[in-house]
């Protein structure tokens, strides 16, 4: 079983929606924190909220589709803990574009940031995590890391990746008997700014040609649902944290939905069609 008291943690994406909730729920366990994040003034909240609260905290500005800034990361985490117990590869972007008409910049963008993001954190950060002979790595995924929608075709093949990746991660540390684990979280509907951060840090080379009207229409129903119906982001953390404490692998924030995913199994064995989702 993870223990977390006087633990490090590290949570990409770790100053609003998702990531927040994780860094409190390990706060509230007595973990250090590195927060990773690319809003400034969001980072700077975080640190004020913990350091309010007595929790070892710092922040840090990291842009995860960048190896060496991934690195320098780590080197700090080390630097200022000593070494690094909980990765959480949080960070992550998605605009809702069609496959067939997403400019090669936003494909680029959008796996950059949600799968090698990710890969470079395996990297980095297991090598540390094996030395302190225990630990966790936790990337998150997507329902859409397990069923493909419309509408998301780069979003829909990073968030496979992902799942991929961990698979292959936690069955390898297993397999050498590893005291390192791994965990995939797949969340459905969560009540995060995910949509209007991805509007906003969209590299100039992706913005659309024309006024973007009706991608940007999708993108705020997306962030309209999403804050109405929503499930709170410390419920999520509070998952995590007793999931990793569990050693569980899957991370489900809606388990009924997985039922789309039996349905498409049961569709590829019976006539190998494919469903609608």
């Amino acid at each position: 079983m993870q223990e977390f008291e006087g633990r490090t943690a590290v949570v990409t994406g770790g100053a609003s929606g998702i990531g927040l909730g994780m860094c409190r729920a390990f706060a509230s366990r007595g973990m250090n924190l590195v927060i990773a994040d690319l809003d400034e003034e969001a980072m700077t909240a975080a640190l004020e909220e913990f350091e309010q609260k007595g929790v070892r905290a710092i922040a840090d500005k990291c842009d995860v589709s960048d190896y060496d800034q991934v690195r320098a990361l780590a080197d700090r985490a080390v630097a200022e803990y000593g070494g690094v117990h909980v990765l959480c590869n949080n960070a992550g972007v998605g605009i809702p574009t069609s496959a067939r008409k997403m400019k090669m910049a936003d494909w680029k963008w959008i796996i950059d940031v949600d799968l090698w993001g990710p890969i470079y954190g395996v990297d980095v950060f297991l090598p540390i995590i094996e030395e302190q002979g225990e630990g966790h790595v936790n990337t998150t995924s997507s329902l859409a890391g397990l069923i493909s929608s419309q509408m998301m075709g780069a979003y829909n093949v990073a968030k496979h990746g992902v799942v991929a990746l961990m698979a292959a991660l936690e069955r390898e540390l297993r397999a050498k008997k590893s005291p390192v684990t791994a965990s995939v979280l797949c969340p459905g509907p969560i009540n995060t700014n995910i949509s209007r951060h991805s509007v906003a840090y969209r590299p100039g080379q992706a913005k659309p040609r024309a006024d973007g009207e009706s991608s940007g229409k999708l993108a705020r129903n997306i962030q309209d649902m999403l804050e109405q119906e929503g499930m709170d982001p410390d419920e999520v953390g509070e998952l995590v944290a007793n999931s990793i404490a569990e050693d569980k692998f899957w991370i489900l924030t809606h388990p009924g939905y997985a039922k789309v995913v039996q349905k498409q199994l049961t569709a590829l064995v019976e006539d190998q069609s494919l469903t609608r989702a």
